[in-house]
């Protein structure tokens, strides 16, 4: 392991001499490259998802791991939105002069190393490898085993680019122990990596911030919520929940409970119901709601858990206060959204929750690097420094000052 991240850290060097025109040119050499693969990976996929089905992963979780012609061309575009992207290394954040005459640049430049341990989704391995490679970082890679085939296969292809243009391979690598020992070194090897970027369930999230001595960027679990407020358009407000749940339930930025306006509950609660039973939600309401529609009881517990599933919780709640107070207790700091036409009642809920990211009349599926216009994502951070949100290419970045004197001295 440590020789393996010797050499990573000693690639992230060559980097620094790539042009910025250089590296666009090889991230869509990638992208190319992996359209002409496409066989190979959905093979290599198919293998992932055989082992997926003797060992009854859940729908969430094949749902996730799961590749097809249009997720890996999807995979190929995120590549080449983020080659568009401006380039994020040397930028001037700011300068100035001082009383003494130095002339003062703050300058964004790269982490370092950076690795990023993942669970299923193997459109990761692709979008975390071209948003570092963009900014000057080299990534080591730890996905998990239920995507081990696909993951391979995908970091093969994208390594065979960097090999045609003479480039190290260990500018993109899988590490070669991916044990959970593996991970416990990894997590500890702070002299050759100087980040770590967990992404997966809250055991993953846990383990890695109790016990790594790397700086760690978490992606906790998303326990987002809607809340449909009185002033709402209650068909505009059960169309965003619709999305916001249906759409893609296994993923971290779906709904998990939805908070209704005790003012509306009674007329609106069965319109919910109709909706959500039409796409086969499975729904829990607190005794308020279960007065109302026919609901099994939803606990503290249930409000508390990520289900990743067509799972819903259903909260009655007195105003837009009501809504604050819950989701203060129960969020994860992912995001949260209010549907209402009422301006001061949405900026009371802007104002007052705490979380990555906070809508108004948008679903919370919107929270995402692609959709953000991030050309893709390393993770949705949960964490206050040094990102938060969708962290696409400026969350890759830090900076240093250079300083430029003319002979002064310090008296």
């Amino acid at each position: 392991m440590e020789k393996f991240l010797e050499e990573a850290k000693s690639a992230s060097r060559v980097l620094s001499a790539l042009s910025g025109h250089d590296k666009n040119r090889i991230l869509k050499e990638m992208a190319t490259a992996l359209r002409k693969n496409a066989k190979a990976l959905l093979e290599a996929n198919a293998a992932d998802m055989s082992e997926g089905e003797k060992n009854k992963l859940t729908s969430a979780l094949m749902d996730r791991l799961f590749l097809d012609e249009s997720r890996v061309n999807a995979m190929a575009v995120a590549i080449e939105e983020i080659a568009a992207l401006k380039e994020p290394v040397g930028r001037v954040l700011d300068g100035w002069v001082t009383e003494d005459g130095l002339k003062i640049e703050k300058v964004t430049i790269p982490i370092g190393v950076i690795g990023i341990i993942y669970e299923s989704r193997p459109n990761v391995t692709s979008d975390t490898a071209a948003l570092c490679f963009k900014s000057s970082n080299v990534c080591v890679l730890k996905g998990g085993k239920e995507a081990e085939h696909s993951n391979k296969a995908i970091a093969e292809v994208l390594k065979n680019v960097l090999i045609e243009n003479d480039l190290p391979s260990s500018l993109i690598s899988l590490i070669p122990d991916s044990s959970r020992e593996g991970v416990a070194k990894l997590i500890k090897m702070d002299k050759y990596v100087d980040l770590i970027i967990p992404r997966g369930g809250a055991g993953l999230i846990k383990y890695v911030s109790e016990n790594a001595t790397v700086s760690v960027v978490k992606h906790d679990k998303g326990q987002c919520h809607t809340y449909i407020d009185k002033d709402a358009k209650i068909d505009n407000a059960i169309a965003i929940a619709i999305n916001a749940k249906v759409q893609r339930p296994g993923v971290c930025n779906a709904m998990e409970t939805l908070l209704v306006d005790s003012a509306i509950a009674k007329e609106t609660l069965p319109l919910i119901k109709a909706a959500f039973d039409e796409a086969h939600t499975e729904l829990k309401g607190c005794v308020n709601t279960q007065n109302v529609i026919d609901v099994a009881n939803a606990t503290d517990e249930d409000y508390d858990t990520e289900y990743l599933a067509n799972i819903l919780n259903i909260k009655v709640v007195d105003g837009v206060e009501g809504a604050i107070e819950h989701v203060i207790r129960f969020s994860s700091g992912h995001s949260e959204a209010i549907i209402t036409e009422n301006i001061s009642a949405a900026e009371l809920f802007l104002n007052s929750i705490d979380a990555a990211v906070v809508y108004v009349n948008a679903s919370t599926r919107f929270t995402d690097g692609g959709a953000f216009g991030f050309g893709a994502e390393v993770g949705i951070s949960t964490n206050k420094l040094h990102a938060r949100g969708p962290m696409g290419i400026e969350g890759l970045t830090t900076y240093k000052y250079k300083v430029y004197g003319s002979g002064q001295a310090r008296r």
